[in-house]
């Protein structure tokens, strides 16, 4: 016997309705309520406790859970006797339901109240004088697992190229779970649509035979038109250049439909930075040439912003910083951003070793009408490390281009006027240089990434005036981070750097820009820049190479809030071929509280190879993750 099930459509009272009857012919109407307030009945809630089975099939024992109106509205929405009673009348649809979604399409359950059956005469009475919470026990009798049958999927109409369709990856015999079906659906959907197909059709008829215990499940698809993409609109600009945002979106024009197209383009305009919110809507139908429109409306957040940042650290002392910014200043969404910053505040008993910046950075996004920006920044920065004291002047012009969505080249001329003293030696440097970067990063998050892998490469050849000397300063860097549960909760982060300075003796290296280890963003546990070759006086001298390494565990504990634990490890050495000889140690652990604009962190960390001279700890606290 074959049976064709339909789709159940179950009406519930919603809870507080009031039901009425009018009376019938002849008979007298009820008297009229009185006009005195009625007595508030006093309400007695009833508490109960549910006890599921174990089925011995894992995923249906967490879909009847999911399923259980008794369980999910225990605590949340309190109930006396009488609502107890309807909730576990009710229960048979959410345990045949749940059943289903798992392929046991012969299985019932059965729900007892305090040992009886919800329907049992006085029950109410009996349930409220229960001193304690009601037991409630669904029991349920699964009977055999249904299995798929060789799923058939019919071009509509007949003959209709289905090979944009993709793979519905059901196999023949797999249990016959409901979700499986609905994501194969949706997989042909999105694959139609990817492949140029706007308005694909894809219904589903899903036969369960009882006597064979197989489900039959048949796709219907109708592709539809291939179609490519009108010119775009863009509407609801107030300030920016109407020019520009046409540039954006010129790309879709004439390209084959696909809702990524659509929502890389909605990742440009919102990318510009001057929106709050851009809305992507492609047409319901093909305009009279045969192609899709699709338009984008946006909103412009405000022009201006201003912000600021703190951090600690023991041994450099607390930094502050402040920035305003314009977000759209000649009206081709060009940002401005000046910034100001004030470090080393009251290390060495004052204000004698605090440094400090003020720098100007502007960006021109689609420059030259297509997707890349153009940087330049300039700052006059002070120095007062324990390696050095530099004052400086410096500037760059950046060209940054996306090669793809995760794939970013940038590049540009780089100068800068400086005044350097190391060991009581005070030399003027002028240089001169070009900076190469690529930069790959596939992350689920910037902020608070919990899975994926960064990498950046770093390439500067720098003339220093000073000593007629070339050198190549070049830098690699990658992170990547494990998700260990599959919901962020457990994240295992690991970096490595490695770094070289190519083509000159470490003395015709600036101080500044030889590589150093220690610090926050390095090795923690060390104070900053304190690994690594030291001069006759004792300060950190820096070295021609640079290797470090980090392994942090992210632990959330319970809402916002979380712990991790880390190992550092870094060595700087006076060759430029990375070394391990002088390779030093860090570990500690931190507490992370993730709020909208990233984790407050605070890691505290003490140094495993401990020197003379050496912090015997060290606090970190800012904001975001240690990388």
């Amino acid at each position: 016997m074959r049976l064709k099930h339909s789709l159940l459509l179950l009406i519930l009272t919603a809870p507080g309705a009031v039901a009425f009857s009018l009376p019938a012919p002849g008979q007298e109407a009820p008297a009229a309520a009185s006009s005195e307030p009625p007595a508030e009945a006093e309400e007695v809630t009833r508490s109960y406790e549910v006890t599921f089975p174990e089925t011995g099939d894992s995923e249906l024992d967490d879909a009847l859970r999911r399923a259980s109106t008794l369980e999910q509205l225990r605590e949340s929405v309190p109930v006396d006797s009488d609502g107890l009673i309807a909730r576990a009348l009710n229960e048979a649809n959410s345990i045949r339901n749940a059943l289903r979604s798992e392929g046991y399409y012969d299985g019932s359950g059965s729900v007892t109240l305090a040992g009886e059956a919800p329907d049992a005469v006085g029950l109410g009475l009996r349930l409220a004088a229960i001193p304690g919470p009601v037991p409630v026990v669904i029991e349920v009798q699964k009977g055999p697992q249904y299995r798929l049958a060789p799923v058939v999927v019919q071009a509509m109409p007949p003959g209709t190229p289905l090979e944009d369709a993709g793979e519905i990856r059901l196999e023949t015999g797999s249990p016959a779970r409901a979700q499986p079906i609905v994501d194969a659906q949706g997989r042909l959907t999105e694959s139609l649509r990817n492949s140029g197909h706007p308005f694909p059709e894809v219904g589903r008829r899903v036969i369960v035979d009882h006597d064979t215990r197989q489900m039959e499940v048949t796709f219907r698809v109708a592709p539809g038109p291939v179609a490519h993409f009108a010119t775009p609109s863009v509407s609801g600009e107030e300030r920016v250049n109407s020019r520009l945002l046409a540039n954006v979106v010129q790309p879709l024009e004439g390209r084959v439909y696909s809702q990524e197209r659509i929502d890389r383009t909605r990742r440009d305009l919102m990318g510009l930075g001057v929106f709050s919110t851009v809305r992507a809507r492609a047409a319901e139908r093909l305009d009279e040439t045969g192609a899709l429109p699709v338009a984008f409306t946006v909103v412009e957040r405000p022009r201006r912003a201003i912000g600021f940042g703190a951090a600690y650290e023991t041994r450099y002392g607390p930094t502050f910083s402040t920035f305003w910014e314009h977000r759209n200043l000649f009206g081709n969404a060009e940002r401005l951003r000046l910034e100001a910053e004030v470090n080393r505040l009251g290390t060495g008993g004052g204000t004698s070793n605090a440094g400090g910046k003020l720098g100007a950075n502007l960006r021109q996004p689609w420059f030259l009408g297509v997707n890349q920006t153009l940087i330049y920044d300039i700052a006059v920065l002070r120095e007062k490390l324990d390696a050095y004291d530099r004052d400086a002047f410096t500037a760059a012009i950046t060209l940054e281009r996306p090669i793809t969505d995760n794939l970013t080249v940038a590049a540009g001329p780089l100068g800068e006027i400086s005044r350097v003293t190391q060991d009581d030696i005070t030399t003027n440097y002028q240089l001169l240089g070009v900076m190469g970067q690529v930069r790959w990063e596939d992350v689920n998050s910037i902020l608070n990434p919990t899975s994926g892998l960064r990498v950046t490469f770093l390439a500067s050849p720098i003339y220093n005036f000073t000593d007629n000397a070339l050198f190549t300063r070049t830098r690699a860097q990658a992170a990547t981070y494990l998700d260990l549960t599959g919901d962020g909760g457990s994240v295992l982060a690991l970096r490595g750097v490695v770094g070289s300075i190519i083509g000159a003796e470490q003395n015709s290296v600036p101080p500044n820009q030889r590589f150093y280890a220690g610090g926050g963003g390095s090795v923690r546990g060390y104070s900053f820049q304190a690994i690594g070759p030291r001069t006759r006086n004792n300060q950190p001298r820096g070295g021609l190479s640079l290797v470090e390494g980090s392994i942090e565990l992210r632990q959330r504990l319970n809402g916002p809030l979380g712990m991790a634990a880390f190992v550092d490890a870094g060595s700087v050495g006076d060759d430029q071929t990375p070394e391990f000889g002088n390779l030093k140690l860090g570990a500690g652990v931190g507490v992370r509280y993730l709020t909208a604009i990233g984790p407050l962190r605070a890691d505290v960390a003490v140094p495993l190879n401990r020197e003379s001279g050496d912090s015997a700890f060290g606090l970190y606290i800012g904001i975001g993750q240690a990388f």
